[in-house]
């Protein structure tokens, strides 16, 4: 007698019982694997996006809202600040290096940054194709962008201002593609890139004719930035520079690490509360299949005593109920990953559509392979009971109640 395939069919046979005992363990197995996977790719995309910045520094306001505006893009910025401050900062003998931006402007609800070639270092960006822009109102375009808007070299961009496509557009002026980004799976992906120059030249009411060579140097001392980039010469000027330029300075500084753990903290109670529903869940619905089993053994009792007759052995009818209580609970895990992805890409669709994020990923995580061993737990915990009910079943008593 093949115990496998009898507990399959004895499974089939009653789809209601199946389907009520599998649903909360799906919905508890989901949730918690959405938690999971929604956890670890925000993690991920900020640590992408972090690396190599050890302060912002901006106006003064939120510095959450700083560190989201000018890291992750996510934000409206905190305001601009002079290009004369921002120099007494990047000359101060703690900071390594610096990186400018200026952002404010945007092509189809995707930000247009005022920067330079370190920028694209700092991610680690490369040119698929085409060249990196040498003069105003050149700019080289996100991978994301110029594959989902079929962007192509030499297309010529309508901005607008403001952080919005409903903004007013610069239709006088136009940004012309002048180079395509590989993927860098970073922020950059996102973004439409350009020098800072082109940025003054679009918002003020000289000659844009005018050629600027890319190595001149200006002095744009009278000009302003929307945020500066931090490196520091030494990890110990964290803790010192940040509050200096906040005590000292009408600028704001802060610390994006620590910003981000803040941010993680805020978000990690409700997490944390929903993933414990989630188990509790979980638990509910082992008691459910076991209540499933216990009852499904009471009514097939004759049905087992009559299978022993035919030769089956104690062993074989236990292991037929512990078979159908783990074959549940793994399908019920497999189809609860299955829902989770579900919500990821839910989610990430969301995300898409108001801040130009992508979380999607089909990979399975460690900690979802904990899930698997829960599921597989409370399927033999479950099936204990009825297993031995079905064990010390009593052949004749039960054939002569019948």
């Amino acid at each position: 007698m093949n115990i496998f395939k009898l507990s399959i069919k004895n499974i089939v046979s009653k789809p209601l019982n199946s389907i009520l005992s599998l649903t909360l363990l799906i919905f508890g197995i989901g949730i918690i694997s959405l938690m999971l996977q929604l956890n670890s790719l925000i993690k991920t995309q900020m640590d992408n996006n972090l690396k190599g910045i050890d302060m912002v520094v901006g106006a003064k306001g939120s510095p959450l809202q700083l560190i989201l505006s000018a890291v992750y893009h996510i934000d409206s910025p905190t305001g601009n600040i002079s290009v004369k401050d921002a120099k007494k900062i990047k000359n101060n003998r703690m900071v390594g290096s610096s990186i400018d931006l200026l952002y404010g402007d945007n092509y189809k609800g995707y930000r247009i940054v005022g920067t330079d070639e370190k920028f694209l270092d700092l991610y680690n960006a490369k040119i698929k194709d085409g060249r990196i822009w040498d003069k105003p109102l050149e700019v080289v375009v996100g991978s994301k962008i110029h594959t989902k808007l079929n962007i192509n070299l030499d297309d010529e961009l309508t901005s607008s201002h403001g952080l919005r496509e409903t903004g007013e557009k610069h239709g006088d002026q136009l940004f012309k593609v002048v180079g395509l980004l590989k993927p860098s799976n970073s922020v950059i992906d996102q973004l439409i890139i350009t020098s800072p120059q082109s940025i003054w030249d679009l918002h003020d009411d000289h000659d844009h004719d005018e050629e600027h060579d890319h190595d001149e140097e200006h002095d744009h001392d009278d000009k302003e930035i929307t945020a500066m980039l931090i490196k520091f010469k030494s990890p110990m000027n964290i803790i010192q520079f940040p509050r200096q330029i906040n005590e000292d300075t009408n600028l704001q500084a802060a610390v994006p690490s620590y910003e981000i753990s803040r941010l993680f903290k805020l978000f990690g109670f409700g997490i944390e509360t929903l993933t414990y529903l989630a188990y509790l869940i979980i638990i509910v619905s082992g008691f459910s299949l076991f209540i499933n089993l216990f009852n499904s053994m009471r009514e097939r009792k004759y049905e087992m005593a009559l299978i022993r007759t035919l030769g089956s052995s104690r062993r074989q009818l236990s292991l037929m109920i512990i078979f159908e209580s783990l074959i549940l609970t793994t399908v019920g895990f497999f189809i609860g990953l299955l829902v989770s992805r579900l919500g990821v890409m839910f989610v990430s669709s969301l995300m898409e559509e108001s801040l130009n994020y992508n979380l999607n990923s089909f990979g399975i995580l460690k900690e979802e392979l904990w899930l698997l061993g829960l599921s597989i737990f409370i399927g033999l915990i479950s099936s204990i009971i009825p297993a031995l009910q079905v064990y010390n079943l009593n052949i004749s008593e039960t054939l002569a109640d019948e």
